[in-house]
Protein backbone atom coordinates (compact mmCIF):
# COMPACT_ATOMS: atom_id res chain seq x y z
CA UNK A 1 0.00 0.00 0.00
CA UNK A 2 1.42 3.25 -1.15
CA UNK A 3 2.27 6.01 2.01
CA UNK A 4 -0.38 8.35 2.35
CA UNK A 5 1.15 11.43 3.37
CA UNK A 6 1.39 13.79 1.15
CA UNK A 7 3.95 16.53 0.82
CA UNK A 8 2.83 20.69 -0.31
CA UNK A 9 3.59 20.44 -3.59
CA UNK A 10 2.19 16.75 -4.15
CA UNK A 11 -0.95 18.85 -2.48
CA UNK A 12 -0.83 21.52 -5.06
CA UNK A 13 -0.87 18.94 -7.65
CA UNK A 14 -3.27 16.78 -6.69
CA UNK A 15 -5.85 20.09 -5.63
CA UNK A 16 -5.44 21.58 -9.30
CA UNK A 17 -6.10 17.93 -10.93
CA UNK A 18 -9.16 17.78 -8.93
CA UNK A 19 -9.79 21.21 -10.10
CA UNK A 20 -9.69 20.38 -13.19
CA UNK A 21 -10.79 17.41 -13.87
CA UNK A 22 -9.57 14.25 -15.85
CA UNK A 23 -7.62 14.75 -18.84
CA UNK A 24 -5.53 17.73 -17.41
CA UNK A 25 -2.79 18.16 -19.22
CA UNK A 26 0.78 19.82 -17.54
CA UNK A 27 0.17 23.37 -18.70
CA UNK A 28 -3.03 23.74 -17.38
CA UNK A 29 -2.04 22.50 -14.36
CA UNK A 30 0.50 24.91 -13.87
CA UNK A 31 -1.39 27.47 -15.25
CA UNK A 32 -4.31 26.48 -12.32
CA UNK A 33 -1.65 26.78 -9.74
CA UNK A 34 -0.04 30.19 -10.77
CA UNK A 35 -3.69 31.65 -10.94
CA UNK A 36 -4.85 30.25 -7.53
CA UNK A 37 -1.17 31.16 -5.91
CA UNK A 38 0.95 33.21 -7.08
CA UNK A 39 3.47 30.73 -7.55
CA UNK A 40 5.16 29.60 -10.57
CA UNK A 41 6.29 26.47 -11.34
CA UNK A 42 8.83 24.90 -13.94
CA UNK A 43 7.12 22.51 -16.52
CA UNK A 44 9.99 19.94 -15.20
CA UNK A 45 9.11 20.23 -11.31
CA UNK A 46 5.05 19.33 -12.73
CA UNK A 47 6.20 16.45 -14.61
CA UNK A 48 8.49 15.25 -11.81
CA UNK A 49 5.55 15.69 -9.62
CA UNK A 50 3.29 14.27 -11.37
CA UNK A 51 4.88 11.17 -12.10
CA UNK A 52 5.60 10.49 -8.92
CA UNK A 53 2.21 10.70 -7.94
CA UNK A 54 1.50 8.41 -10.83
CA UNK A 55 4.16 5.75 -9.72
CA UNK A 56 2.40 6.09 -5.76
CA UNK A 57 -0.83 4.93 -7.98
CA UNK A 58 -2.25 8.44 -7.09
CA UNK A 59 -2.83 9.58 -11.00
CA UNK A 60 -2.58 7.73 -14.32
CA UNK A 61 -1.22 9.43 -17.52
CA UNK A 62 -1.94 8.72 -20.87
CA UNK A 63 -1.41 10.13 -24.18
CA UNK A 64 -3.55 12.17 -25.98
CA UNK A 65 -3.94 12.57 -30.11
CA UNK A 66 -1.06 14.25 -31.96
CA UNK A 67 -2.09 17.59 -33.22
CA UNK A 68 -0.88 20.17 -35.77
CA UNK A 69 -0.16 22.42 -33.33
CA UNK A 70 2.56 21.02 -30.86
CA UNK A 71 4.09 19.89 -34.17
CA UNK A 72 2.15 16.31 -34.52
CA UNK A 73 3.72 15.96 -30.39
CA UNK A 74 0.90 14.15 -28.68
CA UNK A 75 0.21 15.45 -25.54
CA UNK A 76 0.13 13.40 -21.71
CA UNK A 77 -3.21 13.82 -19.86
CA UNK A 78 -3.83 13.09 -16.36
CA UNK A 79 -6.08 12.21 -13.85
CA UNK A 80 -6.61 11.77 -10.23
CA UNK A 81 -7.33 7.86 -9.11
CA UNK A 82 -9.57 7.37 -6.44
CA UNK A 83 -6.40 6.78 -3.80
CA UNK A 84 -5.19 9.64 -5.11
CA UNK A 85 -8.24 11.62 -4.29
CA UNK A 86 -8.39 9.54 -0.80
CA UNK A 87 -5.07 10.58 0.06
CA UNK A 88 -6.22 14.12 -0.93
CA UNK A 89 -9.00 14.11 1.42
CA UNK A 90 -7.32 12.56 4.34
CA UNK A 91 -4.49 15.63 4.09
CA UNK A 92 -7.33 18.31 3.78
CA UNK A 93 -9.74 16.98 6.86
CA UNK A 94 -5.85 17.28 9.01
CA UNK A 95 -4.77 19.98 7.82
CA UNK A 96 -8.74 21.39 8.70
CA UNK A 97 -8.95 19.85 11.56
CA UNK A 98 -4.87 20.78 12.92
CA UNK A 99 -5.88 24.66 11.74
CA UNK A 100 -9.50 24.58 13.54
CA UNK A 101 -9.87 27.66 16.09
CA UNK A 102 -6.18 29.19 14.81
CA UNK A 103 -7.22 31.77 12.46
CA UNK A 104 -7.65 34.67 15.30
CA UNK A 105 -3.71 33.56 16.15
CA UNK A 106 -2.83 34.19 12.65
CA UNK A 107 -3.80 37.76 12.24
CA UNK A 108 -2.13 39.44 14.23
Amino acid sequence: MPRQHLGEFEQVLLYALLRLGDGAHSGAIRDDVYERTGRALSPGAVYTGLDRLCRRGFVTSSLGEATPERGGKRKRHYALRPAGRAALAGMHAALEQMSRGLKPKLVR
